[in-house]
């Protein structure tokens, strides 16, 4: 297993010196698909995406976390990222290549309002599944025929965005269909249920409170109770802890995406009234001052 060699491959996809213009061309296009990589970057790293991310292995085997739950991907499964969540990858083999789609967060509200209702969060709790030879290539397949329209102009395809957003809701219901035995058997549990309300949460409200009793309380739970569900979930990792990483990794994400952008900005935008807070909040969980995180990258 690799797991200190980078890939030159996934660097195309997340390297910061081409994260800029990647950022622009979903905007613009609303989906951009590589029909294979190999290998990964960065490990050991936290990062939390803005897009929805699709992964499906071609061969070879990986493994990464997941909000913090260790998942590991092998030929013919399929990993579908939520915006906002925690992807870590940990290690790979030598021969592990992958299809990537990324959708853009427009696109994906858009695709929420017409199709989704309430069943996407399925994936926060479940995020890979396994894939038959047929039903890999039938989904190759299905991402080609979409990329022939995100691919054309609006001149040559007036109703492109529709038809953009009928493709993906049709896409959605086959994943949907390939993973339904899956479904009948999502791990459930009050602790395994209130984790993942948790997650989302966080992902959620991270900017307006990083304090234990708030997501406690949206919970209806005592700090003490909730303490001892999240632990007892995460192998011994406290809440406090949890919300640390995770607006980390927002943290770089955003220094990493926006090279011109101050500390100071960057601190308002994670939700810190006072920039100085985000200097010790950031430097008391890495080890590192922001300043001198942007520059190491």
């Amino acid at each position: 297993m690799r797991d200190s060699k980078k890939s030159s491959n996934f660097a195309v996809v997340y390297n910061q010196s081409r994260i800029l213009s990647l950022a622009e061309v979903i905007e613009q296009s609303g989906i951009v698909y590589f029909p294979e990589l190999r290998g990964y970057d960065h490990f050991g790293q936290d990062f939390v995406y803005p897009y929805i991310v699709l992964m499906l292995c071609l061969r070879g085997s990986a493994r990464a976390k997941y909000d913090l739950r260790e998942v590991e991907l092998k030929r013919n499964e399929l990993a579908f990222v939520m915006p906002g969540h925690i992807l870590c990858p940990l290690e790979c083999t030598e021969d592990f290549a992958y299809a990537l789609c990324v959708v853009s967060p427009k696109m994906f509200e858009d695709l929420k309002f017409q199709t989704f209702s309430h069943d996407y969060k399925k994936f926060n709790y479940s995020p890979c599944c396994s894939l038959t030879d047929e039903q890999a290539q039938q989904l190759r397949d299905f991402v080609r025929m979409l990329m022939l329209i995100v691919d054309r102009t609006e001149e040559e395809l007036p109703h492109r965005r529709q038809a953009m957003l009928a493709q993906l809701a049709i896409g959605y219901e086959f994943l949907n269909f390939f993973r339904r035995e899956q479904d009948k058997h999502l791990a459930s549990g009050r602790f395994y249920d209130l984790y993942n309300r948790f997650c989302e949460l966080v992902v959620q409200h991270y900017r307006e409170s990083k304090e234990i009793k708030f997501y406690a309380d949206l919970l209806h739970l005592t700090p003490k109770y909730f303490s001892k569900v999240i632990k007892q979930t995460t192998n011994g990792m406290s809440p406090g802890e949890w919300i640390e990483q995770y607006v980390v990794a927002q943290a770089k994400r955003l220094i990493e995406s926006h090279p011109t952008t101050s500390l100071k900005e960057i601190a308002y935008m994670l939700g810190f009234q006072e920039p100085s807070a985000f200097h010790r909040y950031f430097k008391r969980v890495t080890g590192i001052t922001a300043l001198e995180y942007r520059s190491s990258i």
